[in-house]
C-alpha cells in the first residue's frame, strides 16, 4: 500500500508540476501576477526615499505665478537660468523637459541657458529616440554618437530616428540619455531600460548617463547590447521625494522672495540630486505605476536613480528557482493529502502553505527580491484539488469502510492511525504485544432466568454501551461481544508506552461506571449487577483473521486465552479486577495493587503471578493503602510457613472489611494447610515442595 501511495503520489505530483510548469512557461497568468506586484509594492516597498534627491516642479501654480506677470507657457527659456545657476553645488541636475528646438524668443535666449548650463557644469538633458521612420539630422547623430557607450550587436534596433536637444544647449551639457520608456502589457510602468539600441551604437537612460560618467556603472559589454532592465521599487507615499515649485526657486535666485531665499538657500542644494520636471496638468502624460494611476516622468526618473544609487532595485528570482519551488510545493502537497485522510487536516495544511508562500515571498519582496506570487499558489491549488479530488475518488470507498467499522468500537485516533496505514488490516496478522481485557457480568445466567427477557436485554444492553464507551475513552479497541462478556485490547493497531496503563484504568473506570448504572437500575426496578475483570499482556497475533466475506480485525493466541482465565479467577477471590505481573510490571506504580500469588494457567508451563487492582494511588484513601500492606505482611507470613501469624492478620482484615474475599481465601488456605501435618512437614522440609503448595490450582474449572 505505500508503494501505491508513493506511485500515486509521484504520478500526481508529476501530472501537477506539468499544468503549473506549462502555465509559467507560456505566461499565461502574467497579468495576475503583475497585479500581484503592485499589491506587494504598495503594501511593502519603503515609505520615502533618501533626502539627497529633490525633485523642482514645473506645476500650475508656477505657470500661474508667471502668467499674471505676463510671462505666458512656454517660458522663454532664459526664465530656466537662474533655476541651474542656483543648482550649481548639486551633483547633478536632470532637466526632464525636451529642447528640441530653437527658442521662439530669439537665438539670445538659448545662449542664455546654454551659458548658465557650461557654468553648472553638472546638467544632463534628455534626447528622445522613436519608432518614427523620420531620418535624424547628421547634428542629432553627432551629439548621439558623443554621448553613446558602446556599440551595438546582433539584433536590429527597435528605434529609426532620435530627438535630440537643440545645438547650442547640447554642447554644454554634462551628459544626456534617453527618455522614452514604455510600459509592461497592461499599461503600468515598472521596468525601465537601462541601455538602448539605436542602429549600431549604444545609448544609456538619462539617469544612467550619471552613473557611467562617474564610473558607478560598467560600460555594457558589445554582445549584450540593450538586454539590462530594472524592475523599480517605487515608494509608497504619494511624494515620497523633497519637492519645490519652479517659481518658488526662481524667486529665490533672482532674489525677488527674500523669506524664500532664507527658506530655500543656495546651499541646500549641495551634494544633491535635482530633477527638473513638469508636473502641471495638460503638460506632461499621465504614467501609472504600481503604486499610483496618476505619476509624471519625472517621477519615474527620480526613482530610478534612487533605485541605481543604493541598487536597491527589485532583482527577480531566476527562473529555475521559481519552477523548483513549484516542483518542491507539488510534491509536499500530493505526498501530504494522499497520506492524511482527514479533510480539515489537509485543509489546515493548504491554507498554512498558501499563507507560507505568501509570508515568504513577502519577506524576499521586503529585502527587494522578487519571486513570483502567482505560479507557486497556481502550483499549490493545482496540486491539492487533483490529490484531494483523486484521493476522495480513488481510495474514498476504502477508506469510508474503514471509517464506520473502526469507529464503531476503537478511539478517533486509532482510527487515522488505520486510515494511514490501511495494509494492517489487509488479510493475515503479525505478531505483536498486547494488553488484554476480558469483562464479565457475574452470575448473568441467574440474573436472566430470575427477569422477563425485556428487562435482561435492556440491562445487557445499558452495561455493554457503558463499558464500550469506557474502553474507547482510554484508547482501547472493542474486539467482540461474547454474551454477557465485553473482549477488548491494547497494542494493536497501534502500540503505545500507555497501553497497560491504560487498560488498568479502563477497568478501574469501568467498576466506577456501573456504581453509576445500578444507581440507575434501583430507580426502575432492575436488579443490580457485578462486573468481573481480567487483564493479562503479552505477544499475540493481531490482523484481520476473518474470511474474504466477514472482516474481523481481532488478536488471538495464548495472551488471549490467559486474560479470559483470569478473569474467572475473581471468582474464587470475590475480587473485580485481577492482572497478571506482566501487565501491572507496566504501569510504572501507577495503581494500588495487591499481590494474590501464583496460579496456575490450563496450556502454559510456568505458573503467573496475578494481582489486583484496587484503585490508582493518586485517588487511593489511606484505609486502602493500609489493606494492601497488612495483606502483603500476611502473604509473606503465608509463603514462610508462618500459617498461624498470616491467620491471624487475615482475621483483622475481615474484621475491618468483612467482604475483602482474598484476606477470607488466604484464611482458609492457612487453616487447611495447618489441618495436614504431612503437608506441613513436607512444606518445611523441601524448598521443592513448598514452592509447589503456593501455586494455586484454580482455572482448570473456571
Amino acid at each position: 500500500m505505500k508503494k501505491n501511495r508513493l506511485r500515486n503520489s509521484v504520478v500526481l505530483g508529476a501530472v501537477s508540476f506539468a499544468v503549473s510548469a506549462l502555465l509559467y512557461a507560456a505566461g499565461a497568468l502574467d497579468l495576475f501576477e503583475l497585479k500581484a506586484f503592485d499589491v506587494y509594492s504598495r503594501l511593502l516597498n519603503p515609505a520615502r526615499s533618501s533626502d539627497r534627491i529633490a525633485i523642482i516642479e514645473v506645476d500650475q501654480r508656477s505657470i500661474d505665478a508667471l502668467s499674471r506677470e505676463s510671462i505666458n507657457w512656454p517660458w522663454p527659456r532664459q526664465m530656466y537660468a537662474p533655476i541651474v545657476e542656483y543648482l550649481s553645488k548639486a551633483d547633478a541636475v536632470f532637466i526632464d523637459i525636451l529642447f528640441t528646438e530653437p527658442s521662439s524668443y530669439g537665438h539670445d535666449d538659448d545662449r542664455v541657458l546654454a551659458e548658465a548650463i557650461g557654468k553648472a557644469s553638472n546638467v544632463y538633458l534628455p534626447f528622445f529616440l522613436s519608432k518614427n521612420p523620420k531620418e535624424p539630422s547628421s547634428e542629432g547623430m553627432l551629439f548621439v554618437k558623443r554621448h553613446s557607450v558602446g556599440e551595438a550587436r546582433g539584433r536590429p534596433s527597435p528605434y529609426r530616428s532620435v530627438t535630440v536637444p537643440v545645438d547650442l544647449l547640447g554642447e554644454h551639457a554634462a551628459g544626456a540619455g534617453n527618455v522614452s520608456i514604455n510600459p509592461d502589457g497592461d499599461g503600468v510602468y515598472r521596468t525601465i531600460p537601462l541601455l538602448f539600441q539605436f542602429r549600431d551604437i549604444v545609448v544609456p537612460n538619462l539617469v544612467l548617463s550619471y552613473f557611467i560618467k562617474q564610473k558607478r556603472w560598467g560600460i555594457p559589454r558589445p554582445d549584450r547590447g540593450t538586454e539590462e532592465k530594472v524592475l523599480l521599487r517605487y515608494f509608497r507615499e504619494q511624494r515620497p521625494f523633497q519637492t519645490f515649485s519652479a517659481v518658488d526657486i526662481l524667486n529665490a535666485a533672482i532674489g525677488k522672495d527674500p523669506m524664500q531665499s532664507m527658506r530655500v538657500k543656495k546651499g541646500y542644494f549641495k551634494g544633491k540630486v535635482v530633477f527638473i520636471g513638469m508636473t502641471a496638468a495638460g503638460l506632461y502624460d499621465l504614467k501609472p505605476t504600481p503604486v499610483s494611476s496618476v505619476a509624471t516622468g519625472v517621477h519615474i526618473h527620480a526613482t530610478l536613480f534612487d533605485n541605481l544609487q543604493g541598487r536597491d532595485f527589485m532583482r527577480t528570482a531566476h527562473p529555475l528557482f521559481v519552477v523548483l519551488g513549484m516542483l518542491a510545493i507539488v510534491s509536499f502537497i500530493c505526498a501530504f493529502v494522499l497520506s492524511h485522510y482527514a479533510i480539515v487536516k489537509n485543509l489546515a495544511v493548504f491554507v498554512g502553505a498558501f499563507f507560507t508562500i505568501l509570508g515568504a515571498t513577502a519577506l524576499l519582496f521586503l529585502n527587494a527580491r522578487y519571486v513570483p506570487v502567482v505560479y507557486p499558489v497556481v502550483a499549490l491549488v493545482v496540486s491539492f484539488i487533483l490529490s484531494v479530488a483523486f484521493s476522495y475518488a480513488a481510495e474514498g470507498k476504502e477508506r469510508i469502510f474503514i471509517r464506520r467499522t473502526f469507529s464503531q468500537y476503537m478511539d478517533k485516533t486509532l482510527v487515522d492511525h488505520v486510515l494511514q496505514n490501511p495494509e494492517i488490516i489487509r488479510p493475515g496478522g503479525r505478531r505483536l504485544r498486547v494488553t488484554v481485557f476480558f469483562a464479565d457480568i457475574a452470575g448473568f445466567t441467574t440474573i436472566s432466568e430470575q427477569n422477563p427477557p425485556e428487562e435482561t436485554a435492556k440491562m445487557l444492553h445499558s452495561v455493554l454501551d457503558a463499558l464500550t464507551e469506557v474502553v474507547i475513552k482510554e484508547k482501547g479497541v472493542i474486539d467482540k461481544y461474547i454474551g454477557d462478556c465485553v473482549m477488548a485490547f491494547w497494542g494493536a493497531p497501534l502500540r503505545t508506552e500507555n497501553d497497560e496503563v491504560n487498560a488498568c484504568r479502563a477497568a478501574l473506570n469501568c467498576i466506577a461506571e456501573l456504581d453509576s448504572i445500578n444507581e440507575k437500575f434501583r430507580r426502575e426496578g432492575i436488579p443490580s449487577v457485578s462486573i468481573r475483570i481480567g487483564i493479562h499482556s503479552g505477544d499475540a497475533i493481531a490482523g484481520n483473521l476473518g474470511s474474504t466475506r466477514l472482516f474481523d480485525y481481532t488478536v488471538v493466541g495464548d495472551t488471549v486465552n490467559t486474560a479470559s482465565r483470569l478473569e474467572s479467577v475473581n471468582k474464587a477471590f470475590r475480587t473485580g479486577i485481577i492482572a497478571s505481573e506482566n501487565t501491572i510490571e507496566k504501569t510504572g506504580g501507577l495503581f494500588l495493587a495487591r499481590e494474590l500469588g501464583l496460579i496456575e494457567v490450563k496450556g502454559k508451563k510456568e505458573p503467573v503471578r496475578i494481582y489486583e487492582v484496587m484503585a490508582e494511588i493518586e485517588g487511593a484513601g489511606e484505609g486502602l493503602k493500609e489493606k494492601a500492606a497488612i495483606f502483603h505482611e500476611a502473604l509473606a507470613l503465608y509463603r514462610q510457613g508462618g500459617f498461624a501469624d498470616a491467620i491471624a492478620l487475615f482475621t483483622s482484615i475481615l474484621e475491618r472489611y468483612p467482604d475483602d474475599g482474598p484476606a477470607a481465601f488466604y484464611k482458609n488456605r492457612c487453616g487447611s494447610l495447618m489441618a495436614s501435618c504431612l503437608i506441613i512437614n513436607s512444606y518445611q522440609r523441601h524448598v521443592e515442595d513448598r514452592e509447589h503448595c503456593l501455586i494455586l490450582h484454580l482455572t482448570r474449572s473456571a
